[in-house]
This record gives structure tokens, C-alpha cells and sequence, in this order.
């Protein structure tokens, strides 16, 4: 059985040090390659706008009176209605704006 190559701890150092930076490089390639283009911004009814600024008075209401845990609970969106506006409050409240 023939003897193994045996290498020098300088060059494991090296190998592992070459493929950290071609890993590093390739993780950083990927992560340029792959941001999300802006979505263009879709237009908001008039209801949902006043349905999305009443809940903003809400909660600076509820901000400035620090009661409780913080949590708020709403209860005025009617579901099967054509325009109840869920995916617009969900869109603006997530940041997706």
C-alpha cells in the first residue's frame, strides 16, 4: 500500500484559507446576484387609505398612553366584502411599502 502525501501544517493553513476567501467571495456574489427589485407601488382605495390612517391614529394613540402590553386588536374589517383591504393593511403594517 503506498504511503499518503503527507503535507506540512503551513499548507493545510493555506488550502483552508484559499477556499474561506473563494467561499466568502462566492456568498458575496450570490448575495449581490439575488436582491429583489423594487415593486412598483400599487395604488390604495380611497376606504383603505382612511381604514390605514384611522389604525395609524390608533395606535399613536395607544403609543402615547403606554397602557398594557402594547397589543391592539381590531375588529372592523368586514370579510367577504369586495374590497376589504387585508392585503393593503397587511402590505403597509409589514413595512412592504
Amino acid at each position: 500500500m503506498p504511503k499518503p502525501i503527507r503535507m506540512s501544517r503551513r499548507s493545510w493553513i493555506a488550502a483552508w484559507a484559499v477556499l474561506c476567501a473563494a467561499g466568502l467571495a462566492a456568498t458575496a456574489g450570490l448575495n449581490a446576484s439575488s436582491a429583489p427589485a423594487p415593486r412598483p407601488e400599487k395604488p390604495v382605495s380611497a376606504e383603505c387609505a382612511k381604514r390605514i390612517a384611522d389604525i395609524e391614529t390608533q395606535l399613536a394613540k395607544a403609543k402615547r398612553e403606554d397602557k398594557g402590553d402594547g397589543v391592539l386588536a381590531f375588529s372592523r374589517i368586514q370579510v367577504g366584502t369586495e374590497d376589504d383591504c387585508r392585503g393593503d393593511l397587511r402590505n403597509h403594517f409589514r413595512g412592504d411599502q
